[in-house]
Order: structure tokens, then C-alpha cells, then sequence
């Protein structure tokens, strides 16, 4: 087999391929099986029937058919692998010249990685926000703990935010009773704007068994994107109490025996947070920075099949009816060409990223562990609420396992960047990114570790 590769642009090649039928046999004793399953002849067992009998029975040209559809894509890869072409996206193929007997020829296309000059890392300086750990941060930590331990207490008085009441809720769509809006009983935290938009106005000042009517947009159902007159009625109301703070409530709450035992612990997990802020910004800013800085061409088919994945998830919901997304993009105040701008300019600036950090994981020879991939699946299970061998088994199927360590190992080539990048805070203060993220030298450690572990085993 021959192939040569003729550049398109930065981002396309076409490859054009010779196979010499010789190359072939494997292919035609393949097809020949296929057919002597599929088609009985009289004197002959299932299976068993002579290539030229079948051939005469379906004609030369089918077999030739099947034999040319089954060899492409494996000549294909052969050539790809061959010329060391880094393509992306699915080829373009074109059958030019079949010879029977001699040689066939074809044709592919496809979008290729580019190459991009990458810059000094060094050069790259970013600034972010300081890490603050505020006493108000703290209180709001131990609000927010001693509501979990707080008590629900029945009130005889007006609704407040932050109160907890049971209400009754009904609506009509120019005098038409819904009925998918129509509740009994419903728990409901004042103020949290988890059910219909202007609830909680129209409840707070309402007293248990008084009623309200206001006005509403439906966000689902036969009514979606109607207005509608909501009736509210009050059935209880209930204020909750908090704990004091206390060491009685440290106890109660945690393993410490005092409460400034527990404030000191909560200071230590806001200090975390911050830090986990911290990285991401730090990440942003490096990657924003680089976005900007770096030319990166951009493959035409593969930001193009991301737009379309882009319309097709939109669409999903509304019976792939693109009218309907476009009524409902117009109800929403927007449009289909807004909607059509940032699907594009989000597909061009993720293709940029990928291509960018693919590039960079290249020239540092990023390499990811078994390790590192398993806790990134075990990560993002945890986050899906699935049992980590079910969603093993549901990124196989749908063959996104090596999404994932293209995720991971592009994760990594980032914080090589940062790495290198001058980091400081707005108050001028160096921040020290080897404590956010580890470094180089912490990562081969490891790895040297790791290897005298095997060894010793």
C-alpha cells in the first residue's frame, strides 16, 4: 500500500491511497465467508460453497462492493498511522479508481491538529483576588450550621421570609383552570424562590388561612411561557429556631467539646475554600491569558459538530422541533441568532482550548496515570450520584473513556502553565501555586516512589 498527504490548509489534509488487489486477498476471503453463509447452493453444505459459484451468483460487482465498503477504513487507519497524520473528526472518504485485478484507489480528507507555536510560559503574568478569611465568614458557617440543628415552631402571626409554611396553590390561563399548577400542602421556605416566580411577595404579610392572587409566568407543561393568575392560600406558618451558640451546641454539632474549638475548625475549611477559589481563578486567568495570546487555527468540520451538538441537545426536549426553540428563544427574549452566535463563538473558543492544551500535554510529554484517571471517574460518579462501576460501564458504552483522559491529561498541561506563570494577588503579594496545585518535581517524586513500590514487590 502507498499513501501521500497533501496539506489543505493548517487545519485539513487530503491522503490520497494505492492498494494493490494482491493486498486485498484477506479481504475477498472475507466477503466470500460472508456469502456462503448468507446463500445456499444445491450440493453444497452451508458454508462450503466455491468463491467463483458465489460470485456468479451475485455478480462481480457486489463482491467487489463489500470487499472495497469493509477495506477503507482499515487502509484508512494504516495510512493515518503511517504518515503520522494527528487527525481529528471523521474523514471524507472518495473511492477514485478501482482496476479489478489491480489496484484500488481513494481519497481521504480530514481536519488535522495544528501546529501552534506555543509562547514562554514564563512570560505569562496573571493576578487574582487575595485569599480573605473574614470573621463574617465564619458566622455565616456556624449560621449555616446551627439552622441544620434548628426546630420548627408553629406561629400566630403574619408571614416573614425565612419562615416555613404549608400552602395551597392554584392558577388559571385566561379563566382556564391548570391543573399541573394545582398543589395541596406544599412545604415552602419563604424567600428561598424555589417554586413560582413572585411567591414569595405575594406570601410574606399573609396570615394562616388568608389568600392572595398574583400574576405569574409557567415555565412547563401546556401553558409553558403563558401568564397566569396564581391563587396562594396559607394553610400554617412556622418560624425556626436556632440553637445558642454555645459549647452545648459545639457538642451537639461536631466532635469538638467547645465552641471556639468548632469556630477554629470552620476557619480551617473557609481557609480551604478559599484556597479551591483561589486555583480556580488562578486556572482561568492562565487559560484566558494563553486564549488570547496563542494562535490556534480552527478545524471548519470539528467547531461545526459541536455547533450541531450544541442545536441538538436544545432541541431534544421539544421533539427536535426547531420552531419550537425558536418560539421559545423568542418568549425568553432572546432569538435563534443570538442563540445560533453563542453556540458558535462557545464551540470555536472550546475546539481553541482543546487543540491549545492537547499541544502543551505534547511539548511537556503530559502522561496520565491509572491512578489519576480513576479518581477523576470516581470524581465525576460521586457528582452524577452513580455507583462508580456504573458509570464505568456507561462512558464504555458510550465510548467516552478516552474523553476522559483527554479531560484529565489536558487538566494537567494547564497547571504545568501555571506553574511557570507569574501568579500575584491584588494586594501584590506572590502567590505560591506549587501549595495550590503541587509541582513538577512533587509529581516525579511520586512517580519514583510508585516505581520503587513495584520493585519491591
Amino acid at each position: 500500500m502507498k499513501s501521500t498527504v497533501e496539506q489543505l490548509s493548517p487545519t485539513r489534509v487530503r491522503i490520497n491511497v494505492e492498494v494493490p488487489f494482491a493486498e486485498l486477498k484477506s479481504d475477498f476471503d472475507k466477503a466470500y465467508k460472508a456469502l456462503a453463509q448468507q446463500i445456499r447452493l444445491p450440493g453444497f453444505r452451508p458454508g462450503k460453497a466455491p468463491a467463483r459459484l458465489l460470485e456468479a451468483r451475485v455478480g462481480r460487482g457486489a463482491v467487489l462492493e463489500q470487499v472495497v465498503n469493509d477495506a477503507l477504513p482499515s487502509r484508512y487507519s494504516e495510512a493515518v498511522t503511517s504518515a503520522g497524520v494527528k487527525a481529528i473528526g471523521q474523514p471524507e472518504i472518495e473511492v477514485t479508481k478501482i482496476e479489478d485485478g489491480e489496484l484500488l484507489e481513494f481519497t481521504a480528507e480530514v481536519d488535522v491538529r495544528p501546529e501552534i507555536e506555543l509562547p514562554d510560559f514564563s512570560s505569562i503574568n496573571v493576578e487574582v483576588d487575595p485569599i480573605e478569611i473574614t470573621d463574617e465568614a465564619i458566622e455565616e458557617q456556624l449560621l449555616s450550621l446551627r439552622q441544620r440543628f434548628g426546630t420548627l415552631t408553629g406561629v400566630d402571626r403574619a408571614v416573614e421570609d425565612g419562615d416555613f409554611v404549608s400552602i395551597d396553590l392554584s392558577a388559571t390561563v385566561d379563566g382556564e383552570n391548570v391543573a399541573e399548577a394545582t398543589a395541596s400542602g406544599l412545604s415552602h421556605e419563604v424567600g428561598s424562590g424555589q417554586l413560582i416566580e413572585g411567591l414569595d411577595e405575594a406570601i410574606v404579610g399573609l396570615k394562616a388561612g388568608e389568600s392572595k392572587d398574583f400574576t405569574s409566568t409557567l415555565v412547563a407543561g401546556e401553558y409553558a411561557g403563558k401568564e397566569a393568575v396564581v391563587t396562594v392560600t396559607v394553610q400554617t406558618v412556622k418560624e425556626r429556631e436556632l440553637p445558642a451558640e454555645d459549647d452545648e451546641f459545639a457538642q451537639l454539632a461536631s466532635e469538638f467539646d467547645t465552641l471556639e474549638e468548632l469556630k477554629a475548625d470552620l476557619r480551617e475549611r473557609v481557609a480551604r475554600v478559599r484556597k479551591v477559589e483561589q486555583a480556580g481563578q488562578i486556572r482561568d486567568k492562565v487559560l484566558e491569558q494563553l486564549l488570547e495570546t496563542v494562535e490556534v487555527p480552527l478545524p471548519e468540520a470539528v467547531v461545526k459538530a459541536e455547533v450541531d451538538a450544541a442545536l441538538h441537545d436544545a432541541v431534544h426536549g421539544l421533539d427536535h422541533d426547531e420552531e419550537a426553540l425558536n418560539k421559545l428563544l423568542e418568549e425568553q427574549g432572546s432569538s435563534r441568532e443570538e442563540f445560533d452566535k453563542d453556540a458558535q463563538e462557545a464551540a470555536e473558543r472550546s475546539v481553541k482550548t482543546q487543540l491549545l492544551l492537547d499541544s502543551i500535554a505534547d511539548a511537556g510529554n503530559v502522561t496520565v496515570g491509572q491512578d489519576e484517571l480513576t479518581e477523576r471517574i470516581l470524581f465525576q460518579a460521586q457528582r452524577y450520584g452513580m455507583a462508580p462501576e456504573q458509570f464505568i460501564q456507561q462512558i464504555q458504552q458510550a465510548n467516552q473513556l478516552g474523553a476522559v483522559f483527554a479531560d484529565v491529561r489536558r487538566g494537567k498541561a494547564l497547571a504545568s502553565v501555571v506553574e511557570s506563570a507569574g501568579v500575584k494577588d491584588t494586594s501584590g503579594a506572590v502567590v505560591d501555586t506549587a501549595e495550590l496545585f503541587g509541582s513538577s518535581e512533587d509529581e516525579t517524586e511520586a512517580d519514583a516512589s510508585d516505581s520503587a513500590e513495584s520493585e519491591d514487590k
